[in-house]
């Protein structure tokens, strides 16, 4: 028996949704392990997952138009498996985020993801990003590692809220191809890759090392820094590497130098198929 048709705007699912996209979104996603994906690409991606750890859809909140944009894009027998909210047009502009809402919003759950799970998984090309703050920066490396082959994303601590609506929203989908963690500590995943027998690389505009010039390894750790600051100082890792210029730019901003970087390592390298 289908669910009935939200119209209240005092629905607890209404103030549970709200709840997650809020000021205080952060915390509760945090204490719920729940967030809210919105629009056909990020559903479509989300209800046909590329990987068993990937976030899972609990419930689906659509508007007349939405669920037909969803069974004219998703098989039905994936459609029957989840539960679905039909709503008003008004409800879905009071859940939603955005000014002009598809009518499609995704209720998700997830697992904390660990380097010690990706350790298991086999992982052998990873991206990590120290204390990146900007959520369209954090959607589009994760984005650009999964369309680049990599096997994992890595956010350090003080990283910006890989669940957020806006981060999301970003990876278009790439959030349920590839494993990501959050909140691990440089210095953690400096030691994670060195006894994992990973080849490091540290990028920075006043490296010693060019892109140009690095060999490919079986095993790699790449690491990017905040979008204002770089890189700290780093013990431990293989190599210091910038990426040559051309033109009269000062720098890259952070997602374009890992798109970059991803692009040589995980597409051009002749060890990759």
């Amino acid at each position: 028996m289908p669910n009935p048709t939200i119209t209240s705007l005092h629905s607890s699912h209404v103030e549970r949704v709200k709840a997650l996209l809020g000021p205080r979104g952060k915390k509760y996603r945090k204490e719920e392990k729940a967030f809210i994906a919105d629009g056909i690409q990020s559903v479509r991606e989300a209800l046909s997952p590329k990987i068993a750890s990937a976030p899972k859809v609990e419930r689906l909140y659509v508007t007349e138009t939405g669920l037909a944009k969803l069974e004219s894009e998703i098989d039905s027998h994936i459609l029957s498996s989840v539960d679905i909210y039909p709503v008003t047009d008004e409800i879905m502009k009071a859940m939603a985020d955005t000014e002009s809402p598809q009518g499609i919003l995704a209720w998700c759950t997830y697992l904390d993801m660990t380097l010690y799970k990706l350790g298991q998984l086999g992982a052998k090309k990873i991206a990590y990003f120290w204390e990146i703050q900007d959520p369209g920066n954090s959607g589009t490396v994760i984005r650009t590692a999964d369309a680049c082959g990599f096997d994992a994303i890595v956010f350090s601590d003080k990283s910006v809220d890989v669940f957020s609506p806006k981060t999301v929203r970003a990876t278009v989908g790439s959030l349920w191809h590839i494993p990501v963690v959050e909140s691990v500590p440089l210095s953690d995943m400096v030691t994670f890759a060195s006894e994992g027998g990973f080849t490091s690389y540290a990028f920075a505009g006043d490296a010693p090392s060019s892109l140009l010039d690095v060999s490919a390894n079986e095993k790699e750790l790449l690491i990017f820094g905040n979008e204002a600051r770089g890189l700290p100082e780093i013990d431990g890792i293989t190599s210091r590497v910038h990426i040559p210029m051309k033109g009269h730019s000062e720098s890259l901003n952070v997602a374009s130098a890992a798109a970059i970087a991803m692009f040589q390592f995980g597409i051009t390298a002749p060890h990759r198929k």
